[in-house]
C-alpha cells in the first residue's frame, strides 16, 4: 500500500532544469519534499526516496498525510489488550 501511495503522489512531481544544468523536483502538498541531482533520473529516484522518508517520520510523528487521487493513507494505533 506504501508504494502505491507513493508512487501516486510521484506522479504529480513536478521537474524543472536549473541554471547549472541539474534538475529539481518537488511533489506538491508534501511540505519539504525536494530533490536536485545531475539527470532527471537521479533526480526521480531521490525524490522517491526523500519521499519514503519523509512518509516514515510522518507516521512515527502520528501526522496526518496528504490525500492523493483520493488515495487516503493512514494508520491506527492498535491498543494491546
Amino acid at each position: 500500500m506504501i508504494v502505491h501511495y507513493i508512487h501516486t503522489a510521484l506522479r504529480h512531481a513536478e521537474y524543472k532544469t536549473l541554471e547549472d544544468g541539474t534538475w529539481f523536483a518537488s511533489v506538491p502538498g508534501f511540505d519539504g519534499v525536494w530533490a536536485n541531482a545531475a539527470t532527471v533520473e537521479e533526480c526521480r529516484a531521490e525524490l522517491e526516496e526523500v519521499l519514503g522518508e519523509w512518509l516514515v517520520l510522518k507516521i512515527r510523528d502520528g501526522d496526518p498525510l496528504p490525500v492523493v487521487d483520493g488515495l487516503h493513507f493512514a494508520f491506527r494505533e492498535k491498543v494491546a489488550a
